[in-house]
């Protein structure tokens, strides 16, 4: 294996995160923070002997590659310098290239109870995270959020303190009681007392290793009172939000939205009656019989759905920041939670694998016939959108905050429009294209781009044969790469990508970034003030010019265009000067943190 071999790893390796360390006169003590980042985040691997600066690799010598190798091996068993070893003898091995030695060390992603992987004896101040392409380390809400995913007993388990029966709904713990009869008519706790039933059901519990009695969290959460609820001694953070997007006119924001706004009682269960009644309304129903002559006034779209909307309340960490946002687009849903993947999105796909953050509300809206508990969920919801022939479901993660977003497109897989332009644009070489490359192709065209990882979702091939595949393409001149390793994205060439991107009604995008034409007139306006100096020509400090990027994108996306446009500024220039420092100082977050360098890359404040 010789520089360029590791190169071509590299670029194979788009499924990875990479990290070259020189490790001149030994093992180089950030190594541990990266072993942790990696372990942390979804693993990768680290190359010993490689140095990288700017894109360039020089390969060196390792000193003693024995010795390293043995060093690396006592430290990662040291409980007192790591506190856990992932790593199989496999996973470590001494490569020559060019004569020279390197070392490659494999990081496994760690499972929901081996994180958070730390480096020293306090998680609290030795936790990492793999952030664009680096390592941060992360804060105490972060490390102590990967310790309570450690525990068998999930949060929603746990009694709230201080909290009765007075605390919840009468009328929410009514409608649940109906749904539950009418679904199992001969359940034998249909006829238990209120009290007797939620503890049936995991909503009150006696803890018998402290005594204390009451209120789970799953219980107040599911039929607490909105004001209770939010109690700075419950969920603080609690929160709630259906927006319906289905008008046109950019003037409209939503024409439909359900938060806690006073007129219903913001808890799970009436959030979740009164949205997917909403989700639902307007999707064809087939004329199908059940047996004994019953209607079934459902489709697998339906119960997709349903599954999604489950999973993202079962998942959340009602903790985190941002609540759970629930969106409709003419052309897709949007189902969005706090908290990170407890999986990988490789075991998601996978299915079988079954891993719950709230194992109480799972059960809860399992006994209305809601929700899969056997690792079945995804493929349910993978299954109802095959059955329409529209694009598959992405699924992304993203830190700071920790945020999980679940996109269903209601779009063909191969829409004639994006086709035709496809073939006007390469003519007869159209014609060469294999069924997955024409796949491939339309998806840059309708999304803005195509990566490894969202072709993952959308099929079964290897992540290493589909990255020859795209790669193909680009030397075919039918792709444009930008980026490399993990965080690489391909376009569609030339101007006639761009154009398309920013126009279609049909483009689908996992972002919901506000687009300027989206925001409502009286918010443009008051951004326009906000960006005055920068438009009239005036020398701005830099201080002031980060204080006017901070204005603008509190607590919404904006592109470097949208920022370029609204300060008279190239966007070349505020993302080389200012968008990139501000994120790598923490002060702005990316909304594609795993691909920097994607065009439609959006940046908010940090909260």
């Amino acid at each position: 294996m010789n520089a360029s071999d590791i190169l071509s790893a590299v670029n194979a390796g788009e499924d990875k995160d990479w990290e070259f360390k020189s490790a001149r006169g030994g093992l180089p003590v950030s190594l541990w923070e990266t072993y942790s980042a990696m372990a942390n985040t979804d693993g990768g691997v680290i190359v010993l002997g490689v140095k990288e600066h700017d894109g360039d690799f020089e390969v060196q010598e390792l000193e003693n590659p024995a010795r390293i190798e043995k060093d690396f091996w006592n430290t990662i068993n040291n409980r007192g310098k790591v506190s856990v070893n992932l790593l199989a003898n496999s996973d470590v091995r001494i490569v020559p290239v060019d004569g020279r030695t390197v070392l490659i060390v494999q990081v496994p992603r760690a499972s929901r109870r081996q994180r958070p992987v730390f480096v020293g004896q306090n998680p609290l101040d030795g936790t990492y995270r793999r952030f664009n392409e680096g390592d941060y380390k992360c804060n105490d809400i972060e490390a102590r959020r990967m310790v309570a995913d450690q525990l068998d007993d999930s949060l929603d388990g746990q009694v709230v303190e201080y909290f009765g029966l007075d605390d919840l709904d009468p009328e929410s713990m009514r409608q649940y009681r109906q749904i539950f009869s009418a679904r199992s008519p001969t359940h034998p706790w249909i006829m238990s007392p209120d009290a007797q039933f939620l503890e049936q059901i995991g909503a009150w519990r006696k803890d018998r290793a402290t005594g204390l009695e009451g209120i789970t969290f799953a219980g107040l959460l599911m039929f607490g009172k909105d004001r209770v609820i939010v109690d700075p001694a419950a969920v603080p953070e609690f929160h709630l939000d259906y927006r319906e997007r289905l008008s046109s006119d950019p003037s409209v924001r939503w024409t439909d939205r359900i938060w806690p706004d006073g007129t219903w009682t913001a808890n799970l269960f009436q959030f979740y009656q009164r949205v997917v009644q909403r989700l639902t309304a307007d999707l064809k129903i087939p004329f199908r019989l059940q047996p004994g002559l019953v209607r079934k006034d459902d489709t697998l779209v339906h119960e997709a759905i349903r599954e999604t909307f489950v999973n993202a309340i079962i998942h959340a960490d009602f903790r985190g920041q941002g609540g759970i946002i629930v969106e409709k687009y003419r052309d897709r849903f949007e189902f969005s939670n706090p908290g990170s993947l407890l999986l990988s999105v490789e075991q998601i796909l996978k299915g079988g694998v079954s891993e719950c953050r709230n194992r109480l509300l799972q059960t809860m809206f399992s006994l209305l016939g809601y929700g899969e508990k056997a690792g079945s969920g995804f493929d349910k919801i993978r299954q109802g959108w095959a059955s329409q022939n529209w694009r598959l479901p992405i699924i992304e993660e993203t830190l700071r905050p920790d945020r999980v977003q679940l996109v269903l497109p209601m779009v063909s897989l191969l829409p004639e429009e994006s086709v035709e332009r496809i073939k006007g644009r390469f003519g007869t070489k159209f014609r060469k294209l294999s069924p997955l490359e024409v796949q491939v192709l339309v998806t840059a065209d309708l999304e803005g781009g195509v990566s490894n990882p969202r072709l993952r979702q959308m099929c079964n091939e290897h992540p290493t044969a589909l990255t020859k595949l795209l790669q193909g393409l680009v030397g075919r001149g039918f792709l444009e790469q930008d980026g490399r390793g993990r965080g690489t994205t391909y376009r569609l060439p030339g101007p006639g990508d761009s154009s398309h991107s920013r126009d279609s009604a049909h483009k689908l995008t996992v972002d919901s970034s506000h687009k300027l034409e989206e925001i409502p007139p009286e918010e443009i306006k008051e951004m326009r003030v906000l960006a005055a100096p920068a438009c009239a020509g005036m020398r701005l400090a830099p201080s002031e010019t980060r204080h006017i990027l901070l204005g603008l994108c509190r607590d919404r996306y904006l592109t470097a265009n949208d920022l370029g446009e609204l300060m008279n500024r190239t966007p070349q220039n505020l993302r080389s000067r200012f968008l990139t420092p501000m994120v790598e100082e923490g002060l702005l977050v990316r909304k594609y943190p795993a691909e920097p360098n994607r065009p439609d890359q959006a940046y908010t404040t940090k909260h």
